[in-house]
């Protein structure tokens, strides 16, 4: 039995859920749109102010998928509604960030500066020089491109320099010890 695939999916006021044939599911609500396609065979059943999807068999594949589609629909809901963020701190003598229209400049230790675009659907700020904040309705989007800052110079273990997610726990390493024999 999966557990996750069989929670009800609550969708809060001022959030519209249509599903067309073939799954399509679309979600509009106060902070924009988010169209997916899901698996054919699964069904959405759309009572007053929940979602329920429902598998038809007991097939290792569709309890997979029976789970993996409401996390994704109930990821879309929370998206409209509320939306997703992620916060990043640069850590490190000289590290510094700033936006430029659509471009997060990043000085972090390397002779030139970084430059990263900024995808159209994302909302990126930074409060200080010191800080990212990456916005957005899609989770999976803010996720992969607050992955890709951080891999930009992901924190070392030694001194902890790098750029880190905010409250992330850095395992220091100990340095080498230099004793006279």
């Amino acid at each position: 039995m999966s557990r996750i695939g069989n929670k009800l999916i609550t969708v809060p006021a001022g959030v519209t859920i249509d599903v067309k044939p073939g799954n399509e599911v679309t979600v509009k609500g106060p902070k924009g749109t988010l169209t997916r396609k899901f698996a054919d065979y699964l069904t959405l059943d759309l009572a007053d102010n929940t979602v329920i999807v429902k598998r038809p068999n007991d097939l290792k594949a569709t309890k997979q998928m029976h789970g993996t589609t409401r996390a994704l629909l109930h990821n879309m809901v929370v998206g409209v509604s509320e939306g997703f963020q992620k916060e990043l701190e640069l850590v490190g003598i000289g590290f510094r960030t700033a936006v430029k229209g659509n471009t997060l400049t990043m000085n972090v230790g390397f002779s030139h500066q970084v430059d990263m675009e900024i995808p159209a659907d994302l909302e990126v700020t930074c409060p200080s020089a010191t800080t990212i904040v990456v916005k957005g309705i899609d989770k999976q989007s803010v996720g992969e491109f607050a992955a890709n800052v951080r891999a930009v110079r992901k924190p070392e273990p030694y001194k902890g320099k790098g750029i880190r997610y905010k409250d992330e726990y850095v395992r220091r390493k100990e340095g080498k010890t230099a004793g006279k024999k």
